[in-house]
């Protein structure tokens, strides 16, 4: 059975820092692309960083130079570094697993939740 769990979420106040860790079971890790989306309350889900099965990352233009995605393909893990953090970050943030065989393939994770406020 394919898991995702995501932890490391909570209230951090602005200009602070939250590592967000998205722990993978089921699948074998190197294989998938992985991604971080969240969604905050009242706004469609977006797509806040990735990191493709090789190590190329890409970013959403609101969190670039302040979050970096990396993964550990040992430890089942993908990591989410959030610093300078805002206001405007709160949001539930979920990791998706995703690789194509035949037919796309993808999981998500249950989410955790972000919040920055004073």
């Amino acid at each position: 059975q394919v898991q995702l769990v995501e932890s490391g979420g909570g209230l951090v106040q602005p200009g602070g820092s939250l590592r967000l860790s998205c722990a993978a079971s089921g699948i074998i890790l190197r294989l998938y692309d992985m991604d971080w989306y969240r969604q905050a309350p009242g706004k469609q889900r977006e797509l806040v960083a990735g990191i493709s099965s090789g190590g190329s990352t890409n970013y959403a233009d609101s969190v670039k130079g302040r979050f970096t995605i990396s993964r550990d393909n040992a430890k089942n893990l993908v990591y989410l570094q959030m610093t300078s953090l805002k206001p405007e970050d709160t949001a539930v943030y979920s990791c998706n697993a995703h690789r194509q065989v035949g037919r796309p393939v993808g999981y998500w994770g249950q989410g955790t939740q972000v919040t920055v406020s004073t």
